[in-house]
């Protein structure tokens, strides 16, 4: 084959780096972004800080943070007046006398915050929640048992046990496995199973527990034995414990022979138990959702504003910028330019991600204005493609708008992809979103009577004459995923 070289012309998309920026920041979190924007004032020196003024040049920034979704333009109201108030200096010594009407906070730092820290009166001030690790079931567990007087040996095999315990509070494993792990040729099955009731007596009531009836046993036996009903209901649960998930109130005073009335308020007593004990202790980490968009109803038009906390404000740094002009081409000067141009960069991606979001966020209100009225049972079908036309952006770039993205409303606060969800054709030939078709099922099951609930076929009927055509395991599918048990679960009897 004879080589040569020949010319081609053709086109292709080079992303380039302003671009890959501009992505980046577009799919970022609230909380991922700040972390980004601090790396990048940490990294620049041309970035800073700067006023509510100063915030974004109008070049830069969007026209308005705050946009009616029918496009009317609102002027802003006015900003609160702000009273600068002379703070006393600290002291370094005792004075002699103080006046009678002084605070001790007025003169020397207070640990805890006081009313114009913490809150108007102070009293929303929790200390333990500024604690560095909640505390868990098992730290719970083990500082009871450091507080028992236990002998070494005893004390090994209970930290064996409430080392097995789970964040429910239920002992999963069993007593073979136990003296597998504590592996003593000595200890055996007996002597586990007594140091297990004494992991039992401990607080909270029910721990160690390795089923759901002997957790209910346990939380009914610690109680005072002149609780009403008390007697009755541990019988209810060693006895009877397969009929009480279908509430069989007759065949529970038929096997223990006791008047209905009677079983109805132990029932009733064991509805107040706790299934699962570990999650009065077990304290999972504060997850905090920081709202891209506010939206407010304001003189009947729905209004959108992007949360003005959600970013820091940002500029270039006047004073190094002079120094650009009067730099040469030297290392610093070279290292000033391209930090200038990274910033400008920087500022101009982080405007037209605020613009992108407040333009996707106002169309799905736009569209959704039903819900924002109504309720679940308003939403109407929406798929990403609907807003991508609207806005005449890509599908990929809505995607990643709506990825991590959150608005505060009046009805909650909702991530972006909520209001996207797949539709049901109804009698009319219109269409009905999954969202209000799980809305609607509720309302059914919440009406429905307690001694003759409605199955799934029944609720599909239902919604059939309502001009919605579901299948019937459309409607379990839907039901399960709302977390609501099937009609023979919630029949009751009394």
């Amino acid at each position: 084959m004879k080589q040569s070289i020949q010319l081609r012309l053709g086109q292709h998309l080079t992303m380039t780096p302003q671009l890959q920026q501009a992505i980046k920041l577009l799919q970022l979190s609230t909380l991922e972004l700040q972390k980004e924007i601090q790396e990048a004032l940490d990294t620049n020196l041309m970035l800073e800080e700067g006023d509510d003024a100063e915030r974004f040049s109008a070049s830069e920034a969007s026209d308005s943070r705050i946009q009616p979704i029918e496009e009317v333009a609102r002027t802003r109201a006015e900003e609160d007046l702000r009273i600068d108030r002379e703070v006393p200096s600290e002291s370094s010594e005792m004075p002699d006398e103080l006046p009678v009407d002084t605070q001790w906070e007025d003169v020397y730092d207070s640990y805890l915050p006081t009313a114009a820290q913490g809150g108007d009166d102070g009293a929303d001030y929790d200390p333990f929640a500024h604690q560095s690790r909640p505390q868990t079931l098992h730290d719970h567990l083990a500082w009871q048992l450091n507080l028992s007087r236990l002998n070494e040996r005893d004390f090994m095999i209970a930290q064996a046990i409430i080392d097995a315990i789970d964040a429910d509070g239920y002992l999963r494993t069993h007593i073979e496995d136990l003296l597998t792990t504590i592996d003593h040729p000595e200890i055996g099955a007996d002597e586990v199973q007594t140091l297990l009731h004494r992991v039992q007596s401990l607080d909270p009531p029910g721990v160690g527990a390795r089923d759901p009836r002997e957790c209910l046993l346990l939380q009914l036996r610690q109680m005072p034995s002149e609780t009403p009903c008390r007697d009755l209901a541990i019988a209810i649960c060693r006895d009877g414990f397969e009929h009480l998930p279908r509430k069989d109130i007759a065949a529970l005073a038929r096997l223990l022979n006791a008047p209905e009335p009677e079983i109805v308020s132990a029932i009733e007593l064991i509805r107040r138990l706790n299934p699962r004990p570990g999650s009065l202790i077990e304290a999972a980490p504060s997850e905090y959702v920081v709202p891209d968009l506010f939206v407010r109803k304001l003189e009947g038009r729905w209004l959108v504003e992007l949360n003005p906390e959600s970013t820091p404000k940002l500029r270039v740094n006047a004073d190094y910028a002079r120094l650009i002009r009067r730099s040469d081409q030297s290392a610093d000067g070279t290292t000033l330019k391209s930090h200038l141009q990274e910033a400008r960069w920087f500022i101009k991606s982080l405007a037209s991600r605020n613009d992108t979001v407040l333009r996707v966020g106002s169309k799905i209100v736009e569209m959704q204005q039903d819900f924002f009225e109504q309720g679940d049972e308003g939403m109407r079908p929406m798929i990403l493609r609907d807003i991508a036309e609207a806005l005449e952006l890509h599908e990929s770039t809505v995607s990643r708008v709506t990825t991590q993205k959150y608005m505060h409303t009046p009805r909650g606060t909702f991530e972006f992809k909520y209001f996207f969800s797949s539709h049901v054709n109804t009698a009319s030939g219109g269409e009905c979103s999954s969202t209000a078709i799980r809305a609607l099922i509720r309302k059914l099951i919440a009406a429905e009577s307690a001694r003759k609930p409605l199955s799934d076929e029944k609720i599909a009927k239902e919604l059939e004459g309502q001009g919605i055509k579901v299948a019937r395991r459309t409607v379990a599918k839907y039901r399960e995923a709302m977390g609501l048990p099937p009609s023979n679960e919630r029949k009751r009897l009394d």
